[in-house]
């Protein structure tokens, strides 16, 4: 840059150069500002500018009798620097700040260095964290902390690192105190609400699965509702107890809780899956298919691959406590859950997991609402089920099932706490939507009207469950 001699690169580059000796007998004090640039430390400095604090181990590891110290703040606005790709945080006031001591590497100290960033009342929901460029990361470098440790202050940020490199302050977004106490509200009031509507949509398909005559592709279909209900009600009940009893417990029953809480997610998303395969063969593959023990079959799955997801997990020590922080650091709730040493295990099982079932199930939902609408364009549907019905029910599971998981994916970002909230709340009310849903769907009114459609294919009549 220096080198370009271009008057915008040098606009937002400023830089202190000192020489100091090896046998320094105190640490080096440099201030530094946006505005300003760096400078030595006066004992009479006031003002919003940062500081930077060198120990002395630095100069005594060197072999010269004198080093050259190179400070230079950045302004990554002005130079176009230091962007990370998909970056959701914003560096403080856009300033980088980079200390050099002598011509080599210098890592591993004992004593950090310590960065105090200045800046008055953070915005809310923002959270400050001491971060430093390293370019090997991503395809194009991008932001890490380690080695780094983070103190924020209401006047400013302390960052002690063990190493040299370029620094800055990345205020990332965060939910705040009064924020994530409400979000857990809700999250406990909904979660029983939804084990009490859980109870009743299953009695209630139990109900009617033995008080009618069904065709057999529609007991199939209520067996395989009460089992993702029944998956629901273990969730449910999973969270509510570790909300209870998480951080009061001994740290090998908060493992066994995490596992179980993680084996009801993993039932959740299985049989969500498994409605989508039931959509799949019924309007897509083959109408009216014949399987041998099928909801047997489906219960081994739906019920057994989680156990062998969690037996893997359990196996490596995955579980544990896992805390919830504020932007201030505030541990507001203890769960047993996936530790943060192994949330590679959470983006594979959880998020990859549902992911893939995600996108499956908005296939099969395409796919039938295509489906219905040539039908009906056809006019090959009799009586008053039309083919809108038939998506209207594919809508109706898909966006139960699938959609509101779906806004975890959206929950990162300045706007995650709104995204938060209707998450929260949707998937708190979820066993409720289900109930209203199958009641409207499955409550006959007449023997012929049991919820079937029927229609002519090839001059044969074909009945297809909703």
């Amino acid at each position: 840059l220096l080198q370009s001699g271009q008057p915008s690169c040098l606009a937002g580059l400023k830089t202190l150069l000192l020489n100091v000796s090896r046998a320094v007998t105190r640490d080096v004090l440099i201030t530094f500002s946006p505005t300003a640039g760096p400078s030595r430390l006066n004992t009479t400095e006031k003002g919003k500018a940062g500081k930077i604090h060198l120990p002395r181990e630095i100069f005594r590891s060197l072999s010269s009798q004198t080093v050259r110290v190179v400070v230079t703040v950045l302004n990554i606005q002005q130079l176009g620097m230091f962007k990370e790709v998909n970056q959701t945080g914003q560096v403080l006031d856009n300033t980088v700040v980079g200390i050099t001591v002598g011509e080599g590497s210098i890592s591993g100290l004992r004593d950090p260095v310590q960065l105090t960033f200045a800046h008055g009342e953070l915005p809310r929901g923002l959270t400050p964290q001491c971060v430093f460029w390293e370019p090997s990361k991503g395809q194009a470098g991008a932001w890490s902390s380690s080695g780094c440790v983070t103190q924020p202050g209401d006047k400013g940020t302390a960052c002690s690192c063990d190493h040299l490199t370029f620094f800055t302050l990345l205020l990332n977004p965060a939910l705040d105190g009064s924020t994530a106490k409400a979000l857990m509200a809700v999250a406990t009031a909904g979660c029983g609400v939804a084990m009490a509507f859980s109870i009743f949509t299953m009695a209630f398909c139990i109900f009617v699965r033995c008080r009618f005559r069904f065709e057999e592709p529609v007991r199939t279909n209520l067996g395989l509702h009460v089992n993702l209900v029944g998956s629901l009600l273990l969730l449910n009940l999973a969270f509510l107890l570790n909300s209870g009893l998480s951080g009061r417990t001994h740290p090998r029953a908060c493992g066994v809780l995490g596992g179980l809480t993680h084996y009801c997610l993993l039932c959740c998303f299985t049989w969500t899956a498994l409605e989508g395969c039931q959509l799949y063969l019924l309007f897509v593959k083959v109408l009216g298919i014949y399987i041998h023990h099928y909801l047997a079959k489906l219960c081994l799955v739906g019920w057994g691959f989680p156990v062998l997801v969690v037996g893997v997990a359990g196996a490596i020590g995955s579980y544990g406590e896992h805390s919830i922080q504020t932007t201030d650091h505030q541990v507001i709730a203890h769960l047993c859950w996936i530790t943060s040493k192994h949330l590679l295990v959470h983006y594979i099982t959880n998020c990859g997991y549902f992911g893939l079932i995600f996108l499956f199930n908005m296939a099969v939902f395409g796919v039938v609402t295509q489906k219905s609408c040539s039908l009906q364009g056809t006019g090959a549907v009799q009586g008053y089920r039309k083919p809108w019905k038939v998506a209207l029910v594919a809508a109706g599971l898909f966006c139960l099932l699938g959609a509101t998981w779906a806004l975890a994916f959206l929950t990162y970002g300045i706007s995650s706490a709104a995204v938060l909230y209707l998450f929260t709340i949707l998937n708190s009310l979820q066993g409720i939507f289900i109930f209203i849903w199958l009641v409207v769907l499955y409550y006959p009114k007449t023997k012929e009207a049991t919820g079937s459609l029927s229609y002519t294919r090839h001059d044969k009549t074909t009945t297809a469950s909703q």
